[in-house]
């Protein structure tokens, strides 16, 4: 990783501001969940959120699986506001391939 403000090599493509920016969210069932904020990605369209489950055994800045969230509302700022997840296997398949390629320069990927 570099210092300063990272940019992945994908126009579509806005990383954090800054690295292990956690997010607390409710899942469908109204539960908490802690999420590492991964980036943003514009594809055909539509805006996904990359995230990195977090809490005491995997904190941020670890690896493991990442979670893909589409944005489906803005707040008056045009930020996202709500996410859902994505459940079609062929778009999160698209997208993750998607985030690969435009974060190779910040992340790796086994």
């Amino acid at each position: 990783m570099t210092d300063g403000i990272r940019e992945g090599s994908n126009p579509n493509f806005c990383p954090p501001v800054e690295e292990g920016i956690a997010l607390t969210l409710a899942d469908e069932h109204g539960d908490e969940v802690v999420l590492e904020f991964l980036g943003l990605l514009d594809h055909d369209n539509r805006s996904f959120g990359f995230f990195f489950p977090i809490d005491d055994e995997s904190p941020a800045l670890s690896s493991g699986e990442v979670v893909i969230l589409e944005v489906t509302e803005l707040d008056e700022e045009g930020q996202p506001e709500s996410f859902e997840l994505v459940d079609d296997e062929k778009v999160a398949l698209q997208v993750y391939e998607a985030f690969k390629q435009a974060t190779k320069d910040l992340y790796r990927f086994e």
